[in-house]
C-alpha cells in the first residue's frame, strides 16, 4: 500500500540548454536573435515618424504665424460665437459669417488702420524729431530747481540743453530710437494685419469657427491619449490661459490708447489720431503708452502751458500705470493662475518669441506649473501587508 504521508516524487529537472560558442545559454541567444529585428523595426519607425513630423512643419512654415493667431483669436472669442449662434436660430454658417465680419471690423481693420497711419506719417514724425532737435530751450522755470532730490540736477541739465540745444541729446538717442522703431514695426508685422498674413488669419479663423468642436475634440483626444485625464485638464487649462491673456492684453491696450487719446485731445496736442494709433501699437507690444504721453507733457511745459501740462502729467501717471492692475485682473478672470506667473509669461514670452509670445509664454508656464503641481501632489500608493501574513 502507498504511504499517505510519503512525499510525491519531484518532477525531473528540465535539461539546461547547452551554451553557445561565447558561453551564453542557447535560449538567450535565440531571444536576442528574435528581438533584433523588432528593435530595428521600432527604431526605423521612430526615425520615419520624426522625419514626417519635421517635414510637415517645414511645409506648414508659411502658415504657422497665421495659424497661431487664428487659433488664439478663435479660442478667445469662442463663447461669443456660441452666443451668436443661439441668437441666429442655431445656424452655424450665419454665426461664422458674423464673427468673421466682426473680426475684420473690430480688430483687423483698426489695427491695419493704425499700422498704415504710422507708416504714412513717418515723414511727419521725422519732421517732429528734426524740429525738436533744432529747438532752442529757454531758462528752466524756478519751480524745477525747487523739486526735492532731483531739482538742482534737472535745472543744471536744462541749462545745458539751453546752451547746446537738443542736437547732442538726439545724437545719443538716435541709435536706440532707430532700433526701437524697427523692432516695433517688425513685431507689428507678425500680427498678420498686412497682406497675405491678414487674409490667411481671417480664413483660418473662419474654418476654425465652422469646425471648432471637431478640432477641440481632436486636441482633447490627443491629450487624453498622451497623459490620460491629466492631459485633458492641461489642454483645457491652455485654452483658458489663451482666452485670459487675449482678454487682458487687447482690452487693456484699447483702454489705454483710448484714454490716452482723450487726454491728448483735451489738452490740445496736435495729431491725436496718429498718436492714439501709436499708443495702441505700443500697448499691444507691451511697451505701454508712456513713450507717447511723456513727450507730450514735456512739449506742453516747453510751450508754456504749465496748467495743461500738469493735468496731462497726472493723466499720464494714471493711464500709463493702469495696465499693472487691469491686465492681470482680466487675465486672472480667464485663468486662475498666480499673478507673478502671468507677468513672467507675458514679458518673457514677448522677449523670447516676439509679439505672439504674449500668448505662448503664459500658456507654456501655466501648463508647466500645473503639471509640476499635480506631480508633486500625487502620492504613490503604499503597499499594504496582507492580513495574516
Amino acid at each position: 500500500m502507498t504511504d499517505p504521508t510519503a512525499r510525491p516524487p519531484e518532477p525531473p529537472a528540465s535539461p539546461t540548454p547547452a551554451p553557445d560558442a561565447v558561453g551564453r545559454p542557447a535560449t538567450s541567444a535565440l531571444q536576442l536573435s528574435l528581438a533584433a529585428p523588432e528593435l530595428t523595426r521600432t527604431v526605423l519607425a521612430i526615425i520615419f515618424l520624426i522625419a514626417m513630423i519635421g517635414g510637415s512643419f517645414w511645409v506648414m512654415q508659411p502658415f504657422i504665424p497665421a495659424l497661431i493667431w487664428a487659433t488664439t483669436i478663435v479660442i478667445a472669442t469662442w463663447p461669443l460665437m456660441i452666443a451668436a449662434q443661439r441668437l441666429l436660430w442655431g445656424r452655424r454658417s450665419l454665426a461664422v459669417a458674423l464673427m468673421t465680419t466682426a473680426l475684420l471690423l473690430l480688430f483687423f481693420v483698426p489695427l491695419s488702420v493704425a499700422i498704415f497711419t504710422v507708416v504714412d506719417n513717418v515723414d511727419t514724425m521725422a519732421g517732429w524729431f528734426n524740429a525738436v532737435a533744432r529747438y532752442r530751450f529757454g531758462e528752466p522755470p524756478a519751480w524745477v530747481a525747487s523739486l526735492p532730490m532731483v531739482g538742482p540736477r534737472a535745472a543744471a541739465y536744462w541749462r545745458e540743453l539751453a546752451e547746446s540745444g537738443a542736437g547732442p541729446l538726439f545724437a545719443k538717442v538716435a541709435p536706440y530710437a532707430g532700433t526701437f522703431a524697427s523692432r516695433v514695426l517688425r513685431e507689428a508685422g507678425v500680427i498678420g494685419a498686412i497682406g497675405l498674413q491678414l487674409m490667411l488669419t481671417v480664413a483660418i479663423s473662419a474654418i476654425l469657427y465652422a469646425t471648432g468642436e471637431t478640432a477641440g475634440q481632436a486636441v482633447l483626444r490627443f491629450a487624453r491619449r498622451l497623459a490620460g485625464h491629466r492631459g485633458e485638464d492641461t489642454a483645457l487649462l491652455a485654452a483658458a490661459s489663451i482666452r485670459g491673456v487675449a482678454l487682458g492684453v487687447v482690452v487693456t491696450a484699447v483702454a489705454q490708447s483710448v484714454l490716452g487719446g482723450i487726454g491728448l485731445a483735451v489738452v490740445g496736442v496736435p495729431a491725436v489720431a496718429l498718436l492714439t494709433a501709436v499708443m495702441f501699437l505700443l500697448a499691444i507690444a507691451q511697451v505701454g503708452v508712456i513713450p507717447v504721453l511723456a513727450p507730450a507733457v514735456v512739449w506742453l511745459f516747453w510751450s508754456g502751458d504749465t496748467g495743461w501740462a500738469i493735468v496731462l502729467a497726472i493723466w499720464t501717471a494714471f493711464v500709463g500705470t493702469m495696465d499693472n492692475f487691469l491686465r492681470p485682473w482680466l487675465i486672472k478672470r480667464g485663468a486662475n493662475l498666480p499673478m507673478l506667473l502671468i507677468f513672467a509669461g507675458v514679458v518673457g514670452g514677448l522677449i523670447a518669441f516676439g509679439l505672439v509670445g504674449i500668448f505662448i509664454g503664459p500658456v507654456v508656464l501655466a501648463v508647466t506649473y500645473t503639471l509640476l503641481g499635480a506631480w508633486m501632489d500625487e502620492r504613490p500608493g503604499r503597499s499594504r501587508t496582507p492580513p495574516g501574513a
